[in-house]
């Protein structure tokens, strides 16, 4: 019994390790910030060190496999420097290898998020919220949305929300909102200190952003 216990350890320490061996072997760290301590090293892409924070692993994976820019005008780095270019999207990968990367991925955390509820918005208050994200708050100016009758409209400064709803976790997107200083000290975004409530509307109104909705 003991060997059988063994091999099975054993059989699933190396499958760990193969599978942590594609980040080596498609050389995601020289381009993205995968580990906390790096805070010192230029990267050339968006840190992915709180990945397991900020994606929904569905779309994780449709992106690894079949990628699309989010951030037509660049990105900030850890450093502070813009990146603006005329971005190609990034590689893409098998179905395999997409799976490996986002089970990967998705274990890069760097805090516990405070659940948010899912309750849905009420047809006047999603009015409302929407008034307030493009006039009040100005994130229209920065990104891409969609107005209430289905349009991508906004900047490009930022990354694209259109489809924040799919691509982001709620979790995420109130820390982000609350105190982005969390995920990135030198980032553009700024802190709008709202309140409970508004962040928890504002919250859910990002979520209701889906590609899907585009008319």
């Amino acid at each position: 019994m003991k060997t059988w216990i063994t091999i099975i350890f054993s059989g699933l320490l190396l499958s760990a390790h193969a599978s942590a061996g594609i980040v080596e072997e498609k050389d995601c760290g020289s381009c993205h910030r995968l580990h906390p301590e790096d805070a010192e090293k230029v990267f050339t892409a968006p840190d992915l060190h709180y990945a397991g924070n900020k994606f929904q692993p569905k779309w994780l994976k449709q992106f690894l496999k079949n990628p699309e820019v989010i951030r037509p005008a660049g990105f900030i780095t850890n450093s502070g420097f813009s990146q603006i270019a005329n971005l190609s999207p990034h590689s893409s990968y098998t179905e395999q290898e997409a799976n490996t990367l986002t089970d990967i991925l998705m274990d890069l955390k760097i805090s516990t998020l405070s659940p948010v509820t899912s309750e849905p918005l009420s047809k006047g208050l999603r009015a409302k919220i929407k008034y307030q994200f493009e006039r009040t708050f100005g994130c229209i100016s920065c990104h891409q949305s969609l107005n209430l009758a289905g349009k991508v409209r906004g900047g490009i400064s930022g990354p694209s929300l259109v489809n924040a709803g799919n691509r982001l976790q709620a979790e995420w997107v109130a820390g982000w909102l609350n105190d982005p200083e969390v995920y990135m000290v030198k980032g553009r975004m700024p802190r709008y200190k709202m309140d409970p409530t508004t962040l928890s509307q504002f919250t859910r109104f990002i979520m209701t952003l889906k590609k899907e909705n585009i008319k």
